[in-house]
């Protein structure tokens, strides 16, 4: 007999050789036949699957939440029968789950095209509503590998040969076709249901070695109901709109080319916002009690060997060599450079907290097909800082850097979300009892700040638990910007040490942490979260005035003059065009203001205030015109101070 104990409390015993099927059924019929899912002793496992043992149990309905996976994951095999049925001599590879979705990567020596979606869509549904049963088969490993061979299936056979020697090798097969998989699947193919659509194709590696076979990546995506499929393919499509590339090249912020792959190229109006959100930053750590430093861009392989990024970070260093032969890498992370300030002369126990800041340029190799606009990049800016303290200041220091982060984000327009703690990983450094007294902190402090962490296992740095910001934008999507991460081992690599109260030599904590990440990848985001319409703070042009006639060009200088002299970003457009093309044009860039001024308003002293997206014009006195414009161009940092 095995004992199950479910979520009310209530505890019953059942035969050996039960199923979860079974026991949904000796609940109620209605039961089992809603459940599609399984979970004992917190593992997700398939219906008809016999419980080898008891424990916590409970079922899972296809509409609750935690089911969405396994419809992704199995719309995932459907699609890949799908592509093998149309497609004869496709090899099949690997298909998970994502978020929002799922992909298969295929092999195959013809191109697809999107234009094969709708065929592939088709027998897809066909295969849901052959309602073919998920079974679950555990097979002997060399039969496996022997099988995917001779059915031409060499990187399944692949795959076989290595996972470790102890792995049960589990197929599952829905009908005639089956597929190398760990599981879970629902019970049969009709659970999957149609509201599914294939997304895009893309490019992959085998493995992602890009000396490896090239594969071709079929995405989908795949939800519980019709409703919630409509709701996503609308916010995809919202999000196309709001596609910062796109935008970029239309606002005049950035562009991107070919001969400096994962590099941005600043444009003035890109690089005046970029300008705004890195004084205010500066202003914000200053008053924090942050102190600036500049560390070099390259520095001696000798120097990342000491702090161990060499032989964990190397593929992703740019690494070149002198003619004296010399090794030198481009820095990929800051925080090595700025252990060398903090171990410069001798540190008292007073100096602690040191709160040391960079806008530090950095350059990692990322391979080319994952590059991404601002997004993915070889080379950006972290606002950056590593806070060296003391063991007991850790809660302090990390709850203070939370309440910041949080006052920043919500300045830029994004809220938090919620904070996730990443815990130990699998490998990893230090003792167990090292880790429970480091996530022990970490929760400390997040609760000091006034947040429950969400508990992401397994998600934390190598040396330490972390703390990442989780932000919503204007459309809902989630972004990770800004972490903070305990490290106890760096300051130990690298020697740092500090004279304690009493007299002896310690090794200081240091917390590395940022708030917006890294520049390009934070404007990125911004620009998709405001659709380009920045607030007038942010804005790179704040205003521009715009002529009716040629006989208010005098008057549109003033005006300008008087706009640029009260601190605002400005320009002028005097050309011989009708003012709503100028007003339409200026729309497109996602100018925020634009002073309409003719011939009255030059007599009369005024301006014509129009805003982006609105028909209707305010017309008011230079002077007020000055006076509201620049109150509402206040950064919101410094329009708290002067209250």
């Amino acid at each position: 007999m095995i004992e199950l104990k479910f979520p009310d409390g209530a505890v019953r015993e059942y035969p050996a050789g039960t199923s979860a099927h079974d026991v949904a059924a000796s609940i109620s019929p209605s039961l089992a036949k809603k459940a599609v899912l399984a979970e004992l002793n917190g593992e997700q496992r398939d219906l008809h699957r016999v419980l080898e043992t008891g424990g916590s149990f409970r079922l899972i309905m296809r509409d609750d939440p935690e089911a969405l996976y396994t419809i992704r994951h199995d719309t995932a095999h459907v699609l890949a029968e799908a592509v093998q049925k149309l497609f004869p001599g496709t090899q099949v590879t690997i298909g998970p789950a994502i978020e929002d979705g799922f992909y298969y990567d295929f092999y195959r020596d013809e191109p697809f095209s999107t234009d094969d979606f709708a065929a592939i869509e088709k027998e897809m549904a066909k295969i849901v509503d052959r309602d073919a049963r998920f079974e679950r088969e555990v097979w002997d490993r060399d039969e496996a590998i022997t099988f995917f061979e001779a059915r031409g299936e060499k990187f399944k056979a692949e795959l076989i040969r290595d996972l470790p020697a102890d792995e049960t090798i589990t197929v599952y097969r829905q009908g005639e076709w089956l597929d190398l998989c760990r599981g879970p699947h629902f019970p049969s193919t009709r659970h999957v249901g149609k509201a599914f659509k294939l997304t895009k194709l893309a490019g992959a590696y085998w493995r992602g070695d890009s000396k490896r076979e090239q594969l071709q990546r079929i995405y989908g995506t795949a939800w519980a109901t019709k409703e919630d499929l409509d709701a996503y393919l609308k916010r995809l499509e919202e999000a196309e709109k709001r596609d910062h590339r796109k935008l970029g090249r239309q606002m005049e912020l950035f562009h991107m080319q070919e001969e400096g792959r994962g590099m941005v190229f600043w444009h003035p109006k890109g690089w005046a916002l970029w300008q705004v959100i890195e004084a205010y930053m500066r202003r914000r750590l200053d008053a924090a009690g942050y102190v600036e430093v500049k560390t070099p861009q390259v520095l001696d392989r000798k120097f990342w060997e000491a702090s161990g990024h060499w032989e964990k970070y190397r593929p992703n260093m740019f690494v070149c060599e002198t003619v004296e032969g010399e090794t030198l890498s481009l820095k990929p992370m800051n925080c090595p450079g700025h252990v060398q300030i903090f171990g410069i002369g001798q540190r008292s126990y007073r100096e602690l907290p040191l709160r040391m800041a960079e806008f530090g340029a950095c350059h990692r190799y990322e391979p080319s097909g994952s590059l991404h606009g601002l997004m993915r990049v070889r080379g950006f800016t972290q606002d950056d800082a590593h806070i060296f303290c003391r063991e007991d200041q850790i809660v302090e220091e990390t709850a203070n850097f939370i309440a910041l982060a949080r006052s920043v984000h919500a300045d830029l327009g994004m809220e938090t979300a919620y904070i996730s703690l990443g815990t130990r990983p699998e490998v990893r450094a230090g003792t167990d009892e090292f880790w429970d007294k480091a996530e022990a902190l970490m929760l400390e402090a997040a609760r000091a700040a006034g947040s429950e962490p969400v508990v992401t296992p397994g998600d934390g740095a190598f040396y330490a638990p972390k703390l990442d910001f989780i932000v919503k934008d204007a459309i809902g999507r989630e972004w990770t910007c800004g972490t903070i991460q305990l490290d106890y081992v760096l300051p130990e690599r690298l020697g740092a040490e500090f004279v304690g109260e009493d007299g002896g030599k310690h090794r200081p904590v240091m917390l590395h942490r940022a708030i917006l990440g890294s520049f390009e990848r934070f404007i990125g985001i911004m620009i998709e979260n405001y659709a380009g319409a920045f607030p007038l703070w942010l804005a790179p042009v704040q205003a521009v005035v715009a002529t009716i006639t040629s006989d208010a060009d005098d008057y549109a200088h003033q005006v300008a003059a008087r706009f640029k002299a009260a601190g605002l970003r400005v320009e002028t457009d005097l050309r011989n065009e009708k003012v709503g093309y100028k007003v339409r044009e200026h729309s497109v860039g996602k100018v925020p203001v634009i002073a309409v001024v003719g011939r009255s308003e030059a007599e009369k002293g005024e301006v014509a205030i129009r805003r982006l997206g609105s028909q209707e014009q305010t017309v008011v006195s230079l002077d007020e015109a000055v006076r509201l414009l620049t109150e509402e161009a206040t950064p919101p940092d410094l329009r708290r101070t002067s209250r």
